[in-house]
């Protein structure tokens, strides 16, 4: 090859800064504004259910006032937030109230059954569902529907329930199978509130279908607190078992292996989850015929095209086929001003040795790495070759 020619200026493909930011800010924006209002929810949501059902809280939602009321009556309350204390503490003179029974693992709720089904105290269960009436309260079944009526009258012959009157009791109703209880305040004719004896002693299990009747703003209307007293004063000491996720029980997995563990019917939601991605794969992967050519609206610069196709190469990572783009139009640019059908002008025994013809130079070796050579490292050497490609197409013009 002949003569050199001077590089030409090259123009960066790198996006700028505030190109960036332009495209960016806009996403930018709604994140923030989405981080911004879950904060301020969390925040809102967190002062007014802080220590919710805790008898050492003053806030709407605590049990403060419950506490206190049992105090000046000679009823000692104290808090327990793990299993052990809990069974350690059941016993003839003691009441213990779970808040959270669905809370707890199946493990935590059979060991707690264990430890209250013959201690002669009593064991009140806040608002329990399925999960936990299974152990807890056997022959109790929570009802689907829950009632809408928060202010009910007892209708029961229960004692403390025919002295409370009215109390806010609505929430989940409960219906029994083989059980001796007292059902007391029904909606649509289900009780939300049940006494349960124990099989043998004096013991009882209370589960309340509403944990409104326990809460500061809610105890000095209709007769919830006269119920909430007589339901927790009937023994010299309170226990108030509130689960917490640090309680070493909760994470005991016993024997239970790792599909025993997931929730039932998981089998059959991961078979809906691959028929709908199979589903979604089909459509959108469908053809509804050959591509049709269109027309562009606008007329677009063939540099803003090159430099659109070099952004995507560069976001790609893609020099070799960046490379070869660039090879295969100078290939097809060169072999007509040498005389190479344009069949041939990607065959190297046809164009090389035409283009060494061209330049009077045997510079055979030096052109087959330029034009058939592999991909370049770097970035640096795909400008590289782009600038010495360049350089000899002018050179096979001139000549």
């Amino acid at each position: 090859m002949t003569g050199t020619a001077p590089a030409p200026a090259t123009t960066s493909v790198s996006p700028t800064a505030r190109g960036l930011w332009t495209r960016a800010r806009g996403i930018t924006l709604a994140v923030v504004v989405l981080l911004a209002a879950a904060v301020a929810i969390a925040a809102v949501r967190s002062g007014d259910r802080h220590g919710r059902l805790d008898p050492r809280s003053a806030d709407p939602y605590g049990s403060r006032a419950t506490a206190e009321l049992l105090g000046d009556r000679g009823v000692s309350t104290r808090v327990v937030t793990t299993l052990d204390e809990a069974r350690a503490a059941a016993g003839p003179d003691t009441t213990l109230l779970v808040a959270a029974p669905d809370l707890l693992t199946d493990s935590q709720r059979t060991g707690l059954r264990r430890a209250t089904a013959t201690s002669g105290g009593r064991t009140v269960l806040i608002a329990p569902e399925a999960p936990s009436l299974r152990t807890l309260a056997p022959g109790v079944t929570a009802d689907p529907a829950i009632s809408f009526d928060s202010t009910l009258p007892p209708d029961c012959d229960l004692p403390a329930a025919r002295r409370a009157g009215s109390a806010d009791t609505g929430g989940i109703r409960y219906t029994t199978t083989g059980l001796d209880a007292d059902a007391c305040y029904p909606s649509d004719g289900l009780p939300t509130l049940l006494r349960i004896p124990a099989a043998s002693g004096n013991g009882d299990t209370v589960v309340v279908g509403a944990p409104d009747i326990l809460y500061n703003n809610r105890l000095d209307r209709q007769g919830n607190a006269s119920l909430t007293l007589q339901l927790l004063g009937s023994r010299p000491h309170l226990v108030w078992y509130l689960p917490s996720l640090s309680d070493t029980s909760a994470t005991d997995a016993g024997d239970k292996t790792f599909f025993d563990l997931l929730p039932s019917g998981w089998l059959w939601g991961t078979l809906q989850l691959f028929i709908a991605a199979a589903l979604a794969a089909l459509w959108r992967g469908r053809r509804l015929g050959p591509l049709v050519p269109e027309r562009l609206p606008v007329a677009i610069r063939a540099s803003e095209t090159v430099e659109g196709r070099a952004r995507l190469y560069r976001k790609a990572d893609a020099r070799d086929r960046a490379a070869d783009a660039l090879r295969s139009a100078t290939r097809t640019r060169l072999a007509p001003l040498v005389g190479v059908s344009p069949a041939q002008a990607h065959t190297p025994e046809a164009l090389l040795p035409a283009l060494s013809a061209q330049l009077h130079a045997d510079g055979q070796s030096a052109l087959h790495p330029l034009l058939f050579g592999p991909p370049p490292r770097d970035d640096a050497a795909l400008v590289s070759l782009a600038d010495r490609l360049d350089a000899l197409e002018r050179e096979v013009r001139r000549s």
